[in-house]
């Protein structure tokens, strides 16, 4: 079967049969991402589906910026809309992971209404990666094959992108004001390539006399991921059983997040999900204590990541070490959030150190924290923070369902100089002035994050 014949199949598994007007491809000009610009173009022309492409310029190296205007010059023979997103690093942290994140963020702050993006990942990234995360000692979700079809949730009202980083047309982009883009939601990374080996696409790319650059950090030995493919390149090494090997551990993947949402679903049978109030999660502490290590991990984990908002699920070793303090009846600190062994209950939620700080005016569709959507416009002017101990002294009656004081103070409150307007869990204000965002628990819920984490 051709290359655009298995590109066509990939599409139809990943959107069909009712394909989106728009889609965005991530093109960086190597020859992985121009090949997938080619075999799109030639797909959307059967299936009337227009193309915006758009190329990150990090401005790591000298030529990024003419590889940038090869993608825009390609683009332009080819009919569709190019746009380049400059990246300033601040020389903060491990500049690869940097920069991949950078990327997913512009990319998000430039989509506008587009709401599925092409990359170009191949089946010898997967084998890359399985080979990178074996040698970190990474378990079975590290290990696992990189998913056709990723959601990148939009945690925070996102800012525009400076018009003096970006040449080219933006896509339409909804209802922006003052500067803020006002869509809510999120977007789908989809990977039509990741079938297809590396040498495939460059041999298309050949016969179509296509253009493209070679990145020269993939040769160079200071970034592991180069270390890994020149190793796998050297080596005998058979590049489908580490492919398969990673396929399978997906599937081992799926099977325990299945497991884990089944025991989550038990645990909170008699204290309801998530709470909508507070977004703490609760769980039977007897019946937590009965369940497998592995689930048990696993849930810990995903709570962490799902409260703190964090992209990353916390490190083995510091999980490890809550849980056995945890399940010893104790508690402790991780990822932004605490967990502690309550009489009845195990309980994870905002570390009041990780918000203590963070103060926002109140306005129209207000985001505190990441999380909570603050909505009252009676209260315009008044700011949101942390409850914390002074707002907690406050309120002198508290309602039976009220969580503790420990958990309560890093509640969003709205607060006018020093005096406490609302703080909807501990029944404060004028009704339901705060949210999780999404707004709603069924959106919003740990059960579904659990279903969806990677």
């Amino acid at each position: 079967m051709s290359l655009d014949s298995r590109f066509a199949e990939a599409m139809g598994q990943l959107l069909g049969p009712d394909f989106p007007t728009d889609i965005a491809l991530a093109v960086s000009g190597g020859g992985d991402s121009m090949a997938m610009l080619t075999l799109a173009h030639n797909w959307s022309h059967r299936w009337g589906v227009r193309l915006h492409v758009v190329t990150i310029d990090h401005g790591l190296r000298a030529g990024s910026a003419a590889e940038a205007q090869m993608v825009a010059d390609e683009c332009k023979a080819l009919g569709w809309p190019h746009t380049t997103l400059r990246w300033h690093w601040d020389g903060q942290g491990n500049v690869m992971d940097a920069a991949r994140r950078a990327r997913l963020d512009l990319i998000d702050r430039w989509r506008g209404v587009l709401c599925h993006v092409l990359m170009a990942h191949t089946a010898d990234d997967v084998a890359e990666t399985f080979v990178m995360r074996l040698m970190r000692g990474s378990g079975v979700e590290g290990l696992s094959a990189m998913a056709e079809a990723r959601t990148v949730r939009m945690t925070g009202v996102r800012s525009a992108v400076p018009a003096a980083d970006i040449t080219g047309p933006l896509p339409s982009q909804g209802n922006p004001a003052k500067g803020v883009l006002t869509r809510p939601g999120s977007f789908h990374i989809l990977r039509p390539c990741l079938g297809m080996r590396r040498d495939e696409l460059r041999h298309y790319l050949k016969t179509l006399k296509g253009r493209w650059v070679e990145d020269p950090t993939n040769e160079d030995p200071r970034y592991a991921r180069s270390r890994v493919r020149q190793f796998l390149q050297g080596g005998d090494w058979d590049i489908e059983n580490l492919i398969s090997t990673a396929q399978h551990m997906e599937r081992a993947s799926a099977a325990l997040r299945a497991r884990a949402i089944d025991v989550h679903k038990t645990l909170v049978a008699d204290l309801g999900q998530t709470s909508a109030l507070t977004g703490d999660i609760l769980w039977d502490r007897a019946t937590f204590e009965t369940v497998e290590r592995d689930t048990q991990l696993r849930l810990l984990a995903g709570a962490l990541q799902f409260v703190s908002s964090a992209e990353y699920r916390p490190r083995f070793d510091p999980l490890e070490d809550l849980l056995d303090r945890v399940l010893a009846g104790g508690g402790g600190t991780l990822h932004g959030c605490e967990a502690r062994a309550e009489r009845d209950v195990i309980r994870v939620w905002r570390e009041y150190a990780a918000v203590r700080d963070l103060t926002t005016e109140v306005g129209d569709g207000t985001l505190w924290d990441g999380r909570w959507r603050v909505f009252d416009s009676a209260l315009r002017g008044a700011s949101v923070r942390a409850l914390g101990e002074d707002g907690w002294a406050q309120i002198k009656e508290k309602p039976k369902a009220a969580p503790p004081f420990h958990a309560a103070r890093s509640l969003p409150a709205i607060w006018q100089d020093d005096q406490v307007m609302a703080c909807d869990a501990l029944g404060v204000g004028s009704g339901f002035t705060a949210s999780l965002w999404p707004m709603g628990r069924e959106l919003f819920s740990f059960k579904a994050f659990l279903s969806g984490q990677s």
